[in-house]
């Protein structure tokens, strides 16, 4: 029977392709790093390696074995973590996802808060869309994050909280040509770049009807900071949130593009999702309840 130390070595030397780097990140010898990928092939009785003069790559059965090997540690180190949790915070680590837009306001605000009361608990944060934050969760790779749930409603593997609803709103820099209209068309709007993170496809479907085009959108980025940066010393306009524009509206670092009456009316659809069936961390459970907080006084 495999154990996870053999399935750790297996998963390292998968990663570094080449037993003499494998054999140094796991801190062991190259020839006992060999015996424990020997051992872990006879308890499963399979290849899971071909060895080449390049390194090594993985049979099918080593392929399918990794996939198990990973959410195997991923899992045992979750448990570790969450046994380390308990009680007073003092040591562990939360793994956190969210959406470009809960990244650009909601989730800073509920990490700072977490921080600054239990600074000795790590936080690694994972920025992409609902997708990814979803593959990303079942693989154990993540305990929580907060995404559009359009996509997810119905999904049995996950649990949803719904979030407060937030207006669309299409942004500008304030000298743009179209910042001095009274009331714009699809046309006005598509004869200027158009950027925008992952849509939803309710949302995706809407604008691909309203504008006719079946690529409306010229730039996608996840980073939405990087989006206001682009919009902020060009002529692209980009598809927001007006939680997460607010202040740089009132600053005067963007304009809000008055649109046509009923013309495009979106709103947000957050929501903070983690496994169906699952506990969270005591960390998990504390960030959760800050999130919950900010988004009833916002």
């Amino acid at each position: 029977m495999s154990n996870l130390q053999q399935l750790r070595h297996f998963a390292a030397l998968a990663e570094h392709g080449n037993f003499a780097r494998a054999a140094e990140a796991v801190h062991l010898s190259q020839p006992a790093l060999s015996r424990s990928i020997q051992g872990l092939e006879a308890s499963l009785d399979c290849r899971l390696l071909d060895r080449h003069s390049r390194g090594i790559s993985l049979t099918v059965h080593g392929q399918l074995v990794l996939e198990h090997a990973q959410r195997l540690l991923a899992g045992s180190h979750a448990l570790k973590n969450a046994v380390s949790q308990l009680g007073n915070l003092e040591a562990g680590e939360l793994l956190l996802g969210s959406g470009p837009y809960p990244a650009a306001r909601l989730i800073p605000q509920a990490i700072g808060k977490l921080a600054s009361a239990y600074p000795r608990v790590r936080i690694q944060l994972l920025i992409d869309n609902w997708l990814g934050l979803r593959r990303r969760l079942l693989n154990d790779d993540l305990e929580l994050f907060v995404a559009d749930i359009r996509d997810l409603e119905d999904d049995p593997l996950l649990h949803i909280e719904a979030l407060s609803v937030h207006r669309g709103v299409i942004c500008c820099r304030p000298d743009h040509p179209l910042s001095r209209k009274k009331s714009l068309s699809i046309e006005e709007l598509l004869a200027y770049p158009l950027a925008a993170t992952h849509l939803p496809q309710q949302i995706s479907q809407e604008l691909n009807s309203l504008s006719g085009k079946e690529q409306p959108i010229s730039i996608q980025c996840d980073n939405f900071m990087v989006l206001k940066a682009l919009v902020a010393q060009s002529d692209v306009l980009t598809m927001a949130l007006w939680d997460v524009v607010a202040e740089d509206v009132a600053a005067g670092r963007l304009s809000v593009l008055p649109l046509a009456n009923g013309m495009f009316q979106q709103t947000s659809a957050y929501g903070l999702v983690s496994r169906a069936g699952h506990t969270l961390s005591p960390a998990a459970q504390i960030l959760r309840q800050h999130v919950l907080e900010d988004e009833r006084t916002s």
